[in-house]
């Protein structure tokens, strides 16, 4: 018999927590009875909130009101999500084709954060990926001016890198070609660490013509693309926090801080799970009024950066896990060359 309570108090505690999300407002016995198919009295239903209450997972913030969700509440209802439920076919097919239109790895990476924004309206933050599993796919050497080139680096998961380069004397189109073969030689195919390696080596053997130019070009590309760890976060729809409670203004501005944010998606779950942080559970004191969701992406089995959502711990958790979840697996999905399905 103590399992059936148990169970029902449950259902009980999931209801109220959906009518929160959906409300905001303080919820009752008689609306759960009239809303939910619990086919049990309000009188039940009434002694099962206060059960609850006791154990701490709603509260009375009103003498004469009805209940709300505390984080232990929400905490619960949080692990009792099984599956997170697949997006229906047109939405999968709206994500797949905004993310697909994109130009580059980082323009996908920008229209992610816009997209999780937009579709959860809370504020986003995705991570750019990690150079340090990257391999250099090719270096592009173009000359701008006769004293100034441009540097392309592309990373075999698309991550492109552009940097100037100033040199101290003009360089002529058959010194870009040598410059060129030169880098690529000692780039192509190699990962972030082994690359810069292969630099610092390639510093001694330089070519008298070339010397000058192709010891700059190693030093700028060593300084600002190799040894320069992939910190780049992307934060969309912070503003959309603004109107939901004060309590989330301290979390707008630490979302101005690099740190806080890296912070967040330090501990990505392994691909494929979602992780959720309810409230006070976060170290962090600023985003101690907020929930985050986060998830990694990657490919071939290695995740390569996060995402995630910050929102009110009223948030709708079930649909913000869906929409990381599926956000996140377009990105890998891009990332591994794939079709997004």
């Amino acid at each position: 018999m103590a399992g059936v309570a148990r169970e029902r108090r449950q259902a009980v505690l999931r209801a109220i927590v959906a009518d929160y999300i959906s409300s905001q407002e303080p919820v009752g016995s008689k609306r759960l009875v009239e809303r939910h198919q619990l086919k049990v009295s309000s009188a039940t239903i009434r002694n099962d909130m206060a059960v609850l209450e006791t154990e701490g997972y709603i509260a009375q913030p009103h003498a004469s009101s009805g209940r709300v969700p505390t984080e232990k509440g929400y905490r619960a209802f949080v692990d009792a999500i099984n599956d997170v439920k697949p997006l229906s076919v047109p939405e999968r097919r709206a994500i797949s084709e905004f993310l697909e239109s994109s130009v580059d790895l980082e323009d996908v990476m920008r229209r992610s954060a816009h997209l999780l924004a937009q579709l959860t309206r809370q504020a986003a933050v995705v991570q750019l990926p990690t150079l340090a599993v990257s391999r250099v796919k090719h270096c592009e050497v173009v000359a701008l001016t006769p004293t100034r080139l441009l540097l392309v680096l592309i990373t075999d998961n698309g991550r492109v890198d552009q940097r100037n380069v100033e040199l101290s004397v003009p360089i002529g189109e058959d010194a870009v070609t040598q410059l060129r073969e030169l880098l690529n030689r000692a780039l192509a195919g190699k990962t972030m660490g082994d690359a810069s390696t292969s630099l610092a080596l390639l510093v001694d053997d330089a070519p008298a013509p070339i010397a000058d130019p192709l010891k700059r070009a190693i030093s700028v590309l060593i300084d600002t693309l190799v040894d320069s760890p992939s910190d780049r976060v992307l934060i969309a729809g912070a503003a959309n926090l603004v109107p939901m409670t004060t309590d989330l203004l301290s979390v707008v501005e630490a979302l101005e801080e690099q740190v806080v944010v890296l912070k967040l998606l330090a501990n990505l779950p392994e691909l494929g799970n979602v992780s959720v942080v309810i409230g006070a559970e976060n170290e962090d004191e600023e985003l101690a009024k907020a929930s985050i969701v986060t998830t990694g992406y990657g490919a071939a089995g290695e995740t390569l950066g996060g995402l995630g959502v910050l929102g009110p711990t009223y948030m709708d958790y079930p649909g913000t896990m869906q929409k990381v979840a599926a956000v996140a697996h377009y990105i890998s999905h891009i990332l591994a060359g794939e079709e997004g399905g």
